[in-house]
């Protein structure tokens, strides 16, 4: 069957949000131009790495060409909105790709489905026939700053790390490792 590139030239939105309560969240990438909208989904540390190294591409080009990169991201460019319903699931990212358009001045996110079969490097970034369904998008360097820090300020918003091992908090309780199955607390309270 052919491949399927979803292209975002200038979309309305790109977003990462998730669905679910903490602990039990999913993960998705949204994009939106015109009436048309795809949600992929993806893991929680994809959404992460991704964040961070389109925050080191920015840098990169503003240092390698002198291009302005929209340093200054403030609070009212950062897309806040839930996802767009329904979220239909489009494919689960696998490879994910970044580059930046000279011409265009965009840094391009590509992101391409799992796949049982490795992926040649020559598939990302590129319009061949044979190779994973993707999705491809174009933003400005200033609508990449906004997407990062959603990017971020989502990744963060889920149960808070214990302070002694940095697993997750679980609303019901907590064993920590660091305290060898014991919770801090009462046991702690009683003997004094």
């Amino acid at each position: 069957m052919a491949r399927v590139i979803h292209v975002f030239r200038q979309p309305d939105r790109f977003v990462a949000g998730t669905v679910g309560p903490p602990g039990d969240r999913t993960f998705y990438l949204q994009a939106r131009e015109d009436a048309r909208t795809i949600s992929v989904t993806i893991e929680k540390q994809q959404v992460a790495v991704l964040a961070e190294r389109l925050t080191s591409l920015l840098e990169e080009i503003a240092t390698r060409f002198g291009a302005d990169t929209g340093a200054d991201v403030t609070d009212d460019l950062i897309d806040t909105d839930p996802l767009d319903v329904p979220v239909e699931e489009e494919f689960r990212v696998g490879t994910m790709g970044l580059g930046w358009d000279a011409e265009s001045k965009s840094v391009v996110i590509e992101l391409l489905a799992i796949t049982d079969t490795e992926i040649d490097e020559a598939v990302v970034l590129d319009d061949t026939e044979e190779g994973p369904d993707a999705v491809r998008v174009f933003l400005t360097p200033a609508a990449a700053r906004a997407f990062a820090a959603r990017a971020d300020r989502v990744v963060n918003a889920g149960r808070k790390p214990c302070p002694l091992c940095g697993e997750p908090l679980d609303p019901s309780g907590h064993i920590c490792p660091r305290q060898n199955g014991y919770r801090r607390g009462t046991e702690l309270a009683d003997e004094d």
